[in-house]
């Protein structure tokens, strides 16, 4: 009877996929969990609850592939993807979203994501996903691929005067509007940011100014229309 050598026995197997998962709703992200455990060359090597964590643990991990809801606390999925891409750019960043407005779409390409799943087609789509981007090859939810084939023109990252106007907040200015919509304190946001108490409010007045805002309450509503916050 004819034998494997063990040199083509390992060039067999094939490699696992490293994932980290990041979900502030437990039970959505268990099932994710549970989802991706139904593939033996899936491996969830972590899971989060908020951006910033994912940032960190990424770097830590170095999965393959981080599966990033877009709405959580303290850094949403676009700014955790961005941070992650600009020090991991061999990581794959899959967005799992129940928003599928073509602005959004849009912000999720410029944030360096290669993939986007919709939450309502997460038993169809998110194996299939996770395993085109562990190939590095970019996925989308059928009902959100008409907005990438319509072409992306690169908002925020070049393009013309209007779609560069439609982001005026740089990534820290998007940071700060975050926490503090989300009702933290300067003091508290400069704790998070190890940054000072005076650059914190050396940016709110910033971007007080740039959007026309008198309150915080402006403020929240910005951070929710423009999916910063959920707050």
């Amino acid at each position: 009877m004819s034998t494997i050598a063990p040199s083509v026995q390992t060039h067999l197997r094939p490699k696992t996929t490293r994932i980290l998962v990041a979900d502030d709703h437990e039970v959505v992200r268990k099932g994710v969990i549970h989802i991706l455990a139904a593939r033996p060359d899936f491996e969830v090597v972590g899971e989060v609850q908020n951006g910033r964590e994912a940032v960190v643990q990424s770097l830590r991990l170095k999965p393959d592939v981080v599966v990033l809801d877009i709405m959580m606390p303290e850094l949403n999925g676009l700014e955790a993807t961005r941070q992650i891409v600009k020090v991991q750019p061999e990581v794959q960043v899959l967005i799992f979203s129940m928003h599928e407005s073509d602005d959004l779409v849009r912000e999720v390409l410029a944030s360096g994501a290669r993939g986007y799943v919709l939450k309502s087609d997460t038993g169809r789509d998110l194996i299939a996903a996770v395993a085109m981007l562990s190939q590095k090859k970019p996925f989308f939810s059928p009902s959100v691929t008409d907005v990438v084939l319509t072409g992306f023109l690169g908002a925020c990252t070049g393009g013309s005067t209007t779609q560069r106007q439609s982001c005026p907040l740089s990534p820290r200015e998007r940071e700060v509007v975050q926490l503090l919509a989300e009702g933290m304190s300067n003091k508290g946001a400069a704790s998070q940011l190890q940054i000072s108490v005076k650059t914190i409010e050396t940016h709110r007045a910033h971007v007080m100014t740039k959007l026309n805002l008198t309150s915080i309450s402006d403020l929240v509503r910005y951070a929710i229309r423009n999916h910063i916050s959920s707050s």
